[in-house]
């Protein structure tokens, strides 16, 4: 196991530089010339000239990036062009935020989408299995941003339970921290859980129809023990690859939802630099997310291994 482990956090590091190269090429892939783009309509050739002269633009391409990738090396991540601030501290501000809302959305959808999914499999073809499928096939259908106005309308205006908008970090008390992330991981977790109860549903339905299954139920087991000790653990590997799969949505979903609910998080940030044009913090946010990303695959695969001992490739 220690050795597979090396090897896939080894593989990782060609992975992590062709992110590197491909987030630094964001810059360039753009239309037009970025130095204009950025100065604007009215900008004189002076300031053109500065600001391809701050990026770098004046330098080979290559150069450029072997410089950009030892600063990144090095946690300098550049300036923003609007506000001069260093990027890196930026996304350290809102990282906060973002972290506490994917991380109590990936909390709840998993306590509540695994449960879901096995006991739809337990009942296939009842009316329990029906309605799991067709409110996954539900959550799937609505837009994240929907979701979030209709619960904002719901529950924040009409009856006034919970804040609007803003966020309320966790020192400040556990109460107004959650009540201001209630809403907010309950529109992105909807999405997230169909995803994982559908699969969790089908992967189970495989298991149960094995020999073991039907020995341990002939040995007198009770169905607790049958699907949650037997069944789920071997069931375990596609729900585990779905869960990892999931936090691209999650990405991409807060960015939707931190700009419904008015939350200062990386969502917010990527939004406001597009806008702007601030390619370095766009480079900055879009590497943080991918290398992130990148981690939590490799995170399910070590997690293999410990459900799927034969796992060692």
């Amino acid at each position: 196991m220690v050795n597979y482990c090396i090897r896939r956090i080894l593989s990782t590091i060609p992975v992590m530089l062709f992110v590197a190269f491909f987030v630094f090429s964001l810059l360039y892939l753009a239309p037009g010339d970025p130095a204009l783009i950025i100065a604007g309509d009215h900008a004189s050739a002076d300031d053109v000239a500065r600001i391809r002269q701050a990026l770098g633009l004046d330098q080979p391409f290559l150069i450029r990036f072997w410089d950009w990738l030892v600063r990144v090396a090095q946690g300098d991540l550049g300036h923003s062009i609007f506000t001069s601030l260093p990027v890196a501290h930026m996304i350290g501000q809102r990282v906060g935020p973002t972290l506490s809302l994917m991380v109590l959305t990936i909390a709840f959808s998993v306590t509540i989408a695994v449960p879901v999914g096995v006991l739809a499999a337990w009942r296939r073809g009842s009316w329990v299995d029906h309605v799991v499928t067709a409110g996954a096939v539900l959550s799937f259908s609505v837009p994240v941003f929907v979701v979030g106005y209709l619960l904002a309308y719901v529950f924040a205006v009409e009856l006034g339970w919970l804040p609007v908008q803003g966020y309320t970090p966790l020192d400040a008390g556990l109460l107004p921290f959650l009540g201001n992330l209630i809403l907010p991981v309950l529109a992105l977790s909807g999405v997230y859980i169909a995803l994982i109860a559908r699969i969790a549903r089908a992967a189970m339905i495989e298991v149960l129809t094995q020999d073991y299954v039907r020995t341990a139920r002939a040995k007198g087991l009770g169905h607790r023990a049958v699907l949650f000790v037997h069944a789920l653990k071997n069931a375990a590997v596609p729900i585990i690859t779905v869960i990892g799969i999931g936090v691209a949505l999650l990405i991409g979903g807060t960015v939707v939802t931190e700009s419904v609910f008015a939350i200062p998080g990386l969502g917010r940030l990527t939004v406001d630099a597009i806008l702007r044009r601030d390619y370095p913090v766009i480079q900055g946010i879009v590497l943080v997310f991918s290398i992130t990303y990148v981690l939590i695959n490799l995170a399910v695969d070590v997690l293999y291994t410990v459900f799927d001992p034969r796992i060692r490739y």
